[in-house]
């Protein structure tokens, strides 16, 4: 990994900013955007004026990531509010989850995977030469598109990352597993079988298992890469219910394919195209009064 490589050679496309192209009634007029940034042609972000005033916890400045000579993210700058829930929204092959497993710095184990630009957590730079992965993980929760539990029982899963961290004793193992587990919604439901095997669950379940995991260790950020998308509407209602919940306390970057699901429990969404930061802003005026057509022609189904 290096967190300094030569850019990629300058385009002569012009650079493209919102402010520029023909209004439409209502919003900017954008006419083949998505054709000029597929063609190469920079892009300005369209940031809506509320984002540059909210306190923020991660801090993306010009980021850029390549998978050996492909590059998957281009200038990306976006900051995460505090408390708050964020939704990454756009086709697939975006880099949304890209993105997402930057922070973390997931991509770090993948072969190839050279990264240019700045991202910090809390004003420390995650990309910085000596910078202690292990340690950017413990306060960076991640919960993955497809649960993943551990092959051991309940309990163990919850207080899985405490143990890493040396805590033994028995009464603080307890109180941190049943608090988990109350904050995920599961301790109803699994109070009396803490030491079956956590494979012995159902889908939604395991779901919410591996959420309790990550906030067991009381996190400053939870990563969720579309966590509902391999579940049924129900327990897809009950992960929703306890995403809104962890708002206030977490500060949540969601990777979703679902509209409806961005907007209903999102504050903000980010909208991505090939590897850009298309537009980015508060979630109702994303869905509702977007800067782009490009941006209304997505959240409304007629692109993509």
């Amino acid at each position: 990994m290096s967190d300094t490589m030569q850019p990629p050679i300058e385009t002569n496309a012009p650079m493209i900013e919102p402010e520029e192209v023909a209004p439409s009634p209502g919003r900017t007029k954008a006419g083949n955007l998505f054709e000029a940034i597929a063609q190469g042609a920079q892009f300005q972000t369209s940031l809506h004026e509320e984002m540059e005033e909210l306190p923020c916890v991660v801090n993306v400045e010009d980021f850029n990531l390549w998978y050996g000579k492909s590059q998957a993210l281009f200038n990306v700058s976006l900051s995460l509010p505090i408390g708050k829930v964020t939704a990454l929204i756009g086709p697939s092959g975006c880099g949304k989850s890209t993105l997402l497993r930057s922070v973390n710095r997931m991509n770090d184990l993948v072969d190839g995977v050279q990264t240019k630009g700045s991202m910090t957590l809390a004003g420390e730079s995650i990309y910085a030469a000596g910078a202690d992965v292990i340690e950017l993980r413990k306060r960076i929760g991640m919960v993955f598109q497809k649960p993943n539990p551990f092959p051991m029982s309940i309990f163990e899963n919850v207080v899985y990352s405490l143990r890493i961290a040396g805590i033994r004793k028995r009464s603080i193992l307890q109180e941190a597993c049943e608090q988990s587990l109350q904050r995920a919604g599961l301790w109803e439901e699994v109070k009396d079988r803490l030491r079956s095997s956590a494979l012995q669950m159902s889908g939604g379940q395991q779901q919410r298992l591996c959420i309790a995991r990550a906030i067991a260790a009381q996190p400053e950020v939870l990563l969720l890469d579309e966590p509902c998308s391999a579940l049924d509407p129900i327990a897809t209602g009950r992960i929703e219910d306890l995403i809104e919940e962890l708002q206030g306390e977490y500060s949540i970057l969601m990777v979703t394919h679902n509209m409806q699901q961005a907007s209903r429990v999102s504050a903000y969404t980010a909208f991505m195209y090939l590897g850009r930061l298309v537009e980015y802003g508060p979630t109702e005026s994303i869905f509702m009064n977007p800067h782009l057509s490009e941006t209304e022609d997505y959240v409304t189904g007629r692109f993509g």
